[in-house]
């Protein structure tokens, strides 16, 4: 018997895009090639876009 979920499941894919910035662990922040802080470059910031975390929201009332 195959469970239900697996009619629906997708093979994980690999981003076709590459992220402009590489992370940096001595920093702790995401640089540019040349070595600035990503959140520096406006370009980058529109053209990455955002995301939003809905852990907190729901597990704890008061987020």
């Amino acid at each position: 018997m195959r469970p239900f979920v697996l009619n629906y499941v997708r093979p994980a894919e690999d981003p076709a895009v590459t992220a402009p910035y590489t992370y940096d662990s001595a920093l702790q922040l995401n640089v540019l090639p040349d070595g600035r802080p990503a959140i520096l470059d406006r370009t980058v910031l529109l053209a990455t876009g955002t995301t939003t975390s809905t852990a907190g929201s729901k597990t704890h009332f008061d987020d």
